[in-house]
């Protein structure tokens, strides 16, 4: 992923230097397994950790071997028996290179999914902080881009923590779906290497034995692991899109937080633009792209091929350090986002009473009339307010037939805010708890 949307402590999961030294702990945790059951010598598994875990692996010295090998696996392993000397031969014993690639890969998710896990976390508490100070902060609730009936800020807010949480409990399910360990050795079945090294290995490394690997894990862990990223970025962006909406210049209830000396144009010096959110929206359409070639991977010849390693080395890296980004990025935009509860207010009033529609059709019906005469009745007043500018309640109650079934008292009742807003405690609760 490039500089310019990377975060420091994600990236690193994906170095060489963090990849060569989870397959040399994998290889060497292995090597324990193996002395314990007697298939090589105790002393050999020692001396592989004290001169292989005091090593610093030369990334440039491992590529020089590869260039020759064509094998990363095998340059890996000629590079650490430099260090090691005689007792390397005892490495890699009865495995195969994807016992070292796939376990590692699984390592590299399951921590990277615990950056993404604080980072949502992180996000959610910028939600609830704000979603309890706008708790009761009227405004317009819209449907097709169009006025619809009053909510509040805090209730827009409160649906992004649910939705959150969920992205939360999806991901947590994920990770410990794709936290599995293979060293079954070629074609996953065990002929050259005891199932208790796979055993040891991964719960040394924290993560469970694959039942069945066939030289490789399952391509559908990974497949739902980038499927549910795909998903957050999902959520992301509907937040991010909402927050670019209300910051139209015609609208403006809420701004991203436009700091001194920032400049949204190279032209127009008035300009402040949602430059944060629309980034958000670019980079959760990356995030997704990645799910497709990871469900793509799933179906691979037989036992096993690598069709699937040239697009795990990059979405791996690319996702994780995008939404890893991106979720950061949201964070501080609603830490930081400015609101305008008087511009709510202007809007909500702009049309003059008329989202109070449903209200006046409700009481109307309870009244005697039907339910397609009350529509017509409150739709003929309404669209004079959309085409004359007309008040809706002075039109009501300047209608005879609306009158006839209506008092005056019942239809200015019918305007009344609180009426619309009366549950939001209900809905924080189900929400917050």
């Amino acid at each position: 992923m490039i500089p310019r949307y990377s975060r420091p402590e994600m990236v690193a999961i994906w170095s060489p230097e963090t990849r060569f030294r989870i397959w040399f702990e994998i290889e060497a945790h292995a090597c324990d397994a193996l002395a314990e059951i007697g298939v090589i010598p105790k002393q050999a598994a020692k001396t592989i950790w004290e001169k292989g875990g005091a090593a610093t692996f030369d990334v440039a010295r491992i590529d020089e071997i590869e260039r020759e090998t064509k094998h990363d696996v095998i340059a890996f392993l000629t590079h650490l028996a430099e260090f090691v000397g005689p007792d390397a031969r005892f490495i890699h014993q009865g495995m195969t290179s994807s016992d070292v690639l796939d376990t590692c890969f699984a390592v590299q998710l399951k921590r990277a999914s615990d950056i993404l896990l604080d980072d949502i976390e992180r996000l959610l508490a910028a939600l609830k902080k704000r979603a309890f100070e706008h708790k009761d902060t009227v405004t317009i609730g819209r449907s097709h881009g169009i006025h619809a009936e009053p909510t509040t800020f805090g209730v827009k807010l409160a649906q992004a923590y649910a939705e959150f949480s969920r992205c939360r409990d999806r991901l947590i399910a994920a990770r410990e779906e794709i936290a599995t360990c293979a060293i079954s050795g070629a074609v996953g079945t065990f002929a050259n290497i005891d199932p208790r090294v796979e055993e040891h290995v991964a719960e040394k490394l924290g993560l469970k034995a694959e039942p069945v690997s066939t030289q490789v894990i399952p391509r559908d862990r990974h497949a739902m692991y980038f499927a549910t990223l795909g998903v957050i970025a999902s959520s992301m962006e509907r937040l991010a899109t909402e927050i670019r909406h209300l910051q139209r210049t015609e609208v403006l209830e809420a701004e991203e937080y436009f700091s001194p000396g920032q400049k949204g144009s190279s032209a127009m010096p008035h300009k402040r633009n949602p430059v944060l959110t629309e980034n958000l929206t670019g980079l959760a359409r990356m995030v997704r792209a990645f799910a497709l070639p990871a469900m793509e991977n799933v179906a691979l010849w037989h036992e096993r091929d690598i069709s699937h390693s040239s697009v795990e080395r990059m979405i791996g890296p690319d996702a994780t350090i995008t939404l890893d980004f991106a979720l950061a990025r949201l964070t501080g935009v609603i830490e930081k986002l400015v609101v305008y509860p008087e511009n709510m207010e202007k809007n909500l009033n702009k049309f003059r009473g008329l989202v109070h529609s449903q209200r006046v059709l409700l009481a109307l019906t309870q009244a005697g009339v039907s339910r397609e005469d009350a529509y017509r009745l409150v739709q003929r007043n309404a669209m004079r307010v959309w085409q004359e500018g007309a008040d809706f309640l002075e039109e009501l109650l300047a209608d005879e037939e609306v009158r006839a079934a209506l008092s005056e008292e019942e239809i200015r009742e019918k305007f009344d805010l609180g009426y619309h807003t009366k549950h939001v405690d209900t809905i924080f609760e189900r929400v917050f708890g």
